[in-house]
């Protein structure tokens, strides 16, 4: 069995403090991939930069405070791709690739277009941008999952109040359309709706902090794990772990059946 988790911590500190890492050295996790860690590397404390002694990669924003994506692996990779060759984003610290044998797996931060109208046409040209790279990564010839806070509910059943949002960034139909297009013209697979096909559990990543969001579950599911097809075919369980909170995501567990020699030249299966 892989174990893939994926989890938005909303500041690695932040989380550190909430217990994250006692949990993390539970879960028998092979990769753990981490988002908005909102800190530098020379903010990261010795288990941050080794956590439950897994290795651990770090693309930072040059921004202070700002955005930030990780890896953890129980297994040192073959090769490390910091960013998507786009100088605008790539200084914010929105994409890390490494490669395990043919198994690469992505820590992704799609832009939020929520804070102001600048920020959701950065988010436009962030799709638009990784939109080709997708493309060429998931005809690769590689198995390949990218995990991460996506930033967008893709469909009705993503989020409690979806008549409401339809204006709203996350759940424009822009939006929505594009991750559709990912899907259907990219050929990549939803690993939690491959388990999950129709769930009616109401079951989201993300809630507000606002009111009383957690209490009464007024979420959206925006942390995926989008799994190239020969890898999704191989999911066996799916689920998002809600007994405690570390963050205002929730950690996306996503198990594979696929045995894997992780070293150099090693195949899945």
């Amino acid at each position: 069995m892989l174990r893939i988790i994926t989890l938005n911590l909303n500041g690695i500190r932040s989380a550190w403090s909430k217990g994250v890492l006692p949990w993390l050295a539970g879960q028998d996790a092979d990769f753990v991939c981490v988002q908005e860690l909102k800190a530098q590397h020379g903010d990261l404390s010795d288990d941050m930069r080794a956590p439950d002694g897994m290795h651990a990669i770090y693309h930072c924003a040059e921004k202070k405070g700002y955005s930030g994506v990780g890896l953890w692996s129980r297994h040192a990779p073959d090769a490390v791709v910091e960013g998507i060759g786009h100088p605008e984003f790539d200084a914010e610290g929105r994409y890390l690739r490494a490669d395990f044998g043919r198994l690469s797996v992505v820590s992704l931060y799609l832009p939020s277009g929520s804070s102001s109208p600048e920020r959701q046409a950065a988010k436009f040209r962030f799709m638009e941008v990784f939109y080709p790279h997708l493309l060429e990564l998931g005809k690769s010839g590689r198995e390949v999952v990218v995990c991460g806070d996506w930033n967008i509910a893709h469909r009705e059943i993503d989020l409690k109040n979806w008549k409401s949002n339809q204006k709203n960034s996350g759940f424009l139909p822009e939006e929505r359309a594009w991750i559709g297009r990912v899907l259907e013209e990219g050929g990549w697979c939803d690993a939690y709706r491959r388990c999950h096909p129709a769930a009616t559990d109401e079951c989201y990543t993300w809630w507000s902090n606002r009111g009383q969001a957690w209490t009464k579950n007024v979420g959206w599911r925006l942390d995926y794990q989008l799994a190239t097809r020969g890898l999704a075919e191989r999911v066996s369980a799916a689920r998002v772990y809600k007994e405690q909170r570390f963050s205002d995501h929730a950690p996306l567990i996503v198990d594979y059946n696929a045995p894997i020699g992780i070293a150099s030249g090693s195949q899945i299966g």
